[in-house]
């Protein structure tokens, strides 16, 4: 049995923010930090005060966390970048939110003098008698605890306690210890008032200013001992707002015995289908999932049929669903039914690499290029255009006619790649894909559909993949950064254009936007050619192509991760720091990481990945060098060797550690600790301490990992999810039981029904089928949640570990 803790955010967009620069704008991007770990940075978006990200990320946290920081960052080209504000939400606030945080949020100030990193160690109860209420509080131990101030040398900390009463505001100070690294142990009690503390850091011949605070809600010390590490914080004013969704996740995931009935039964709907496709197992989830929470039940469902074998039956039995239960064809996939959210999953899961391949080459050039490209007459602006031409200024029709061979270029090369791609394209998509255009073409068979079959598809692969890719590459890690203005807009146009292909040009010239009438030609032009290339996709032999994917378990041959990094030479250390990083081209496995001089090199060196036993980031004063990692290895010896490597952005800093954490998650002896600078003159540059083999001063974040496609399946923990929404909706699943086997208030249900026709017609048979899955599927639930109490129960017998050390 293990803990799984997953953390969602969509960082959505900023408003009202300052203006930074000297043209009265800003270049707004944001940095989230999970325990001061910089986990995630958004784009920038350049000259914007209300900027828009719509950046999404999942991490995964085995170990847990105290507090999620967004910091909104000013990007200056010249210089550090200028700090806008932060907004900074604890572990317990965000737990307190069970359907997840979706609001505005302040931003508040942040002073370098002010913000802390570290931990503090705290034994906390309540003890009430009949005067009083007292808190009993016994501090242990503290690591890392510096303020982020940007500067370097000796650090003398002394820590003092206030302990704020609510109402009175009574201090009651004590003077614990003084160490010098940061890094502290000592042993005594206090009792007091219920109220904060506060750890001030001494200043001479002034007052100590305050370095942050630990806090706990009265509610959680009374009902369990409050012991455990405590994240010491920063202080708070207002200052502009951004648009966060945050949801956390925390599940007990059981051993795989458990979710194997779930797992089957979910897996009848498919295997032994019904004459009736509404009573099985799979319908009824769809019935009690909010729409909200859709997208992640399609997500976990085409996993766990990805990990069983059975995708391709999966998308064909909610494909079928969703045709047969569709009259008008022109509404064919057009909701966000769990039909249309599971083949988009899909296709991200098995078929990101297959979109990366057709349309990296493009974008990458359109990026590059950054043309002027303008149809809307509206929208032109001949100030622009003066870079098209050394002549001067074009005419609009001039801008008009440049903007449109642009656009057919790329088009061109676009559909070029799209339309050559039959090969390249994941067969258990092109297997999915024909199953889809037989079910559509079986239901619509008139000569008046023809074209609905193709639709079909092509709304998938166009509408909901190619498109929005195209619209938003950064969406789709096509591209590290967002497009700026002028880029942007060609690319939006570009994506219309392709959406309008993808339609088959059905309501082409219906729309309000008659600018757009001279591409008319090429999208005419191209739908032949997307018919012939979406009969050439289906085109496949469904009989002898494996769902087996690399991703269910990491194969050894399958290069997780590769490109160049910047690796530090071992034996440079007295040399100047540029000249000791060498540029060499790494590979990640799930069996090795290996690097060589280029990607054709004959010559390789290898670290197993099963000697790999922390993976953490390095801070910038270790070599004045930014963006770098260490990866710590240990021989068969026992002795311990670090390896220094730097990125070329935070971006591909994150990806790397992500990469490398997930393929040595499963490492025995992983470090619980290390250190985040170098040992360089005879001391290491983040504590000071002159002993090379000390305990590591900063705990390690090995377990924090990227959810992304490329994540290995785990069946267990995609089951406990779908457990988690019949478990919200089984009050739902009760009364449709109990509305069957109740015949005897069967008028009045008609009478409140919506449908009353439609249960007259239903046979006496259908009703008890539905009745009798509905309890097959309440009894399954009913026992998983047996056996989570049971472990539960067997948790708070077994008692809290009481041992304050990491």
């Amino acid at each position: 049995m293990a803990r799984n803790t997953s953390l969602y955010f969509r960082v959505v967009e900023g408003r009202n923010l300052p203006a930074k620069d000297v043209s009265g704008s800003s270049d707004p991007y944001c940095i989230v930090k999970v325990d001061n770990e910089i986990v995630a940075r958004t784009a920038t978006v350049w000259r914007n005060l209300n900027p828009f990200w719509g950046e999404e990320y999942t991490l995964h946290l085995p170990m847990g966390f105290h507090n999620l920081a967004f910091y909104v960052m000013d990007e200056d080209t010249i210089g550090h970048d200028d700090v806008i504000g932060k907004i900074s939400l604890c572990r317990e606030y965000i737990s307190s939110h069970p359907k997840g945080i979706d609001s505005w949020i302040n931003l508040t100030r942040v002073d370098p003098d002010e913000e802390v990193q570290g931990e503090i160690y705290l034994e906390l109860h309540v003890v009430d008698n009949q005067q009083r209420r007292m808190l009993h509080c016994h501090v242990l131990e503290a690591r890392l605890l510096r303020r982020l101030a940007f500067h370097t040398g000796t650090r003398c900390w002394s820590l003092t306690w206030t302990w704020r009463q609510t109402r009175c505001q009574s201090r009651l100070k004590c003077l614990l210890s003084v160490w010098r690294s940061g890094t502290g142990t000592w042993w005594g009690r206090m009792t007091s008032w219920v109220g904060s503390r506060s750890p001030w850091t001494p200043y001479r011949n002034s007052r100590p200013p305050k370095a942050g605070f630990v806090c706990c809600r009265l509610a959680m010390l009374r009902k369990t001992l409050g012991h455990g590490w405590r994240c010491a914080c920063g202080y708070r004013g207002k200052l502009g707002a951004l648009r966060l969704t945050v949801r956390l996740c925390e599940d007990r995931i059981l051993p795989s015995m458990y979710y194997q009935p779930l797992v089957e039964l979910l897996a009848d709907s498919i295997v032994s289908p019904t004459e009736e496709e509404s009573i099985t197992p799979l319908a009824m989830l769809e019935e009690v999932s909010s729409v909200e929470s859709r997208q992640e039940v399609a997500m976990k469902l085409v996993k766990i049929f990805l990990g069983q074998g059975l995708a391709v039956p999966f998308l064909d039995y909610v494909n079928m669903r969703e045709v047969t239960r569709t009259t008008d064809p022109n509404t064919l996939f057009r909701s966000n039914s769990l039909a249309s959210k599971s083949m988009e999953q899909f296709m991200k899961v098995v078929g990101m690499p297959y979109l990366h391949g057709v349309l990296k080459p493009v974008i990458n050039q359109i990026f590059e290029e950054k043309r002027y490209i303008e149809l809307d007459p509206c929208k032109i602006d001949l100030n622009r255009s003066r870079k098209i031409s050394f002549k001067g200024s074009l005419s609009e029709d001039q801008v008009r006619e440049s903007s449109l061979e642009l656009l057919k270029g790329y088009l061109s090369d676009i559909m070029d790649a799209i339309i050559g791609s039959v090969d390249q394209c994941p067969p258990v998509m092109r297997v999915a894909f024909k199953q889809l255009h037989k079910r559509v073409e079986d239901q619509f068979p008139e000569p008046a559909n023809e074209d609905v079959k193709y639709v079909a598809i092509s709304g998938y692969l166009f509408l909901r993949f190619f498109a929005p890719a195209i619209l938003t590459p950064k969406l789709f890690n096509l591209r590290d950064h967002h497009a700026d203005t002028r880029t942007s807009r060609s690319l939006l146009l570009l994506a219309k254009t392709v959406q309008s292909i993808g339609n088959l040009g059905l309501q082409l010239g219906h729309g309000k936007e008659q600018w757009m009438a001279p591409l008319h030609p090429f999208i005419l032009q191209s739908i032949s050619r997307v018919r012939d290339f979406l009969d050439q996709l289906i085109d496949v032999d469904s009989e002898n192509v494996s769902e087996a994917q690399p991703r269910t378990l990491f194969h050894p041959s399958v290069t997780i991760k590769e490109g160049y990094l910047h690796k530090r030479k071992a034996e440079g250390m007295g040399l100047v720091t540029r000249f000791t990083f060498r540029k060499r081209y790494f590979w990640l496995s799930s069996e090795t990481l290996s690097y060589s001089k280029s990607p054709d090199w004959q010559v390789r060196s290898s670290i197993p990945i099963q000697r790999i036993c922390a993976v953490e980031r390095v801070d910038e004063n270790a070599f004045q060098q930014a963006h770098m990692m260490q990866i710590m290895t240990k021989d068969n010896e026992g002795q311990l060797h670090t390896m220094y490597i730097q990125c070329k952005n935070v971006n591909e800093l994150n990806q790397w550690l992500s990469a490398i954490r997930k393929a040595s998650i499963y490492n025995e002896r992983m470090l619980p600790s290390c250190h985040p600078g170098a040992f360089r003159n005879g001391r290491w540059t983040c504590c000071l301490q002159s002993d090379r083999a000390v305990r590591g001063c900063s705990r390690t974040h090995s377990a924090v990992t990227l959810g992304d496609w490329s994540d290995p399946l785990d069946p267990d923990a995609e089951a406990q999810m779908v457990y988690r929404q019949l478990l919200l909706g089984r009050d739902k699943l009760r009364k449709t039981y109990l509305e069957f086997s109740d015949p005897g208030t069967a008028p009045e249900r008609e009478e409140r029904s919506c449908d009353i026709s439609a249960k007259q017609e239903r046979s006496p048979s259908f009703q008890d089928r539905r009745m009798a899955a509905a309890a097959r599927l309440l009894d399954v639930i009913q026992d998983l949640e047996r056996a989570h109490q049971a472990f539960e129960r067997r948790e708070r017998e077994e008692g809290p570990n009481h041992s304050h050390h990491p």
